[in-house]
């Protein structure tokens, strides 16, 4: 937790003296001077699940860095909206439908698989259809997707792949069977497209947050606090947030932070990774 800074002291407790700051004014930019060039500006970016919560914020992330961003999801009112206040373009898709999926543009410099869904039940009584469409959307859906956008970025020699995976890509909960599966496969499937791609410049990458604040997770809280008769910052707290060090839920923002970076100028050397922003989670 993050304390006031103290005021500095001098010697044996005094107070040091106070010093005027220099203060040095900005520079005036020469007349006709062009504005910096966004770092990327001329790239195109593919991100899945763009409606809201994580996808959402790394559509408008990418796109005040420069980006065009093609904006999927199967809700099409928020993904409409959302495409044209970034000024980018919607394609509403579900993408457990292999030919809609297939339909998506192949174009992409950048793309974030996003897109995922959760279902909690014991192994012994998991509905296989729920079991199978998790794996279409998180798994196949994102290797559909990078079967038609890798050959454009071997082209262009440059290309960025950042799938949005999850603690529960590198550890397991129970009851999250679906989940865990294709998160550990989309894992392997990040680490595949490294080897592969990077003769031809081209980065694989996985995010790994803990829980979220997103509607989902705001939803799940809401009903575990009436489930166990506790407050929701109890559940917060003490249910989802027990074995991370960090006792807060990650933003959005933060997550689209490090998707950002990961598609930088300073990164060409890091691809086969899981960058972990789980408060703490798989240190124990």
């Amino acid at each position: 937790m993050e304390t006031p800074q103290s005021q500095d002291h001098g010697p044996a407790g005094t107070a040091a003296p106070h010093a005027a700051p220099h203060v040095v004014p900005p520079a005036t930019p020469s007349p006709g001077a062009a504005a910096p060039r966004p770092p990327l500006a001329g790239r195109t970016a593919l991100v899945t699940g763009a409606a809201s919560g994580i996808g959402q914020a790394c559509a408008r992330a990418l796109a005040v860095a420069g980006a065009h961003v093609h904006v999927v999801d199967r809700t099409a009112d928020a993904a409409r909206d959302l495409a044209e206040e970034i000024g980018g373009t919607v394609w509403v898709a579900d993408l457990s439908v292999p030919d809609e999926v297939d339909a998506l543009p192949a174009d992409a410099d950048i793309v974030v698989n996003n897109a995922g869904l959760q279902h909690v039940a014991p192994v012994h009584t998991f509905p296989p259809d729920r079991f199978a469409l998790i794996q279409r959307v998180m798994v196949e859906a994102p290797f559909r997707i990078l079967r038609r956008t890798l050959p454009g970025m071997y082209e262009r020699g440059w290309g960025r792949v950042v799938n949005i995976s999850s603690v529960h890509g590198l550890r397991a909960s129970p009851y999250k069977s679906a989940y865990v599966a294709a998160k550990h496969a989309l894992e392997g499937l990040s680490k595949v497209v490294a080897l592969e791609a990077a003769e031809h410049g081209v980065t694989s990458n996985c995010v790994n947050p803990g829980y979220v604040r997103t509607p989902l997770v705001e939803n799940q809280i809401a009903d575990q606090a009436r489930t166990h008769g506790i407050s929701e910052e109890e559940v917060v707290g003490r249910v989802m947030l027990e074995r991370s060090a960090i006792k807060r839920l990650i933003e959005p923002d933060e997550v689209a932070g490090a998707v950002l970076w990961l598609c930088g100028p300073h990164t060409g050397h890091i691809t086969g990774i899981s960058l972990s922003m789980d408060g703490g989670w798989t240190a124990n």
